[in-house]
C-alpha cells in the first residue's frame, strides 16, 4: 500500500460530496482526504490504486487532478 498526492480543483464541501461516492467505489483506494485549505487542494490517497485510476475517478466526477511528485 502506498500514499499518493494529487493537485485538484476540489475546493469545498459540496465538491467533496460529489467525489465521495466515486472515490469510495474506486478499487484500490482504502483511505482518502482532500485538504481544501491548501492552495493546491491536495487529495491524498492511501491504497494500491494507480495514479491513472485516481485521476480518471476524479475526472469522472467533473473535477481535475494531477499527480504531485514527492
Amino acid at each position: 500500500m502506498s500514499t499518493k498526492k494529487f493537485k485538484t480543483n476540489i475546493k469545498c464541501g459540496g465538491c467533496i460530496s460529489t467525489v465521495t461516492p466515486i472515490l469510495d467505489k474506486t478499487p484500490g483506494i482504502y483511505k482518502w482526504e482532500v485538504d481544501t485549505n491548501s492552495p493546491d487542494k491536495v487529495l491524498t490517497i492511501e491504497g494500491d490504486a494507480t495514479s491513472d485510476a485516481v485521476i480518471l475517478a476524479v475526472e469522472s466526477a467533473g473535477y481535475s487532478a494531477e499527480t504531485i511528485e514527492d
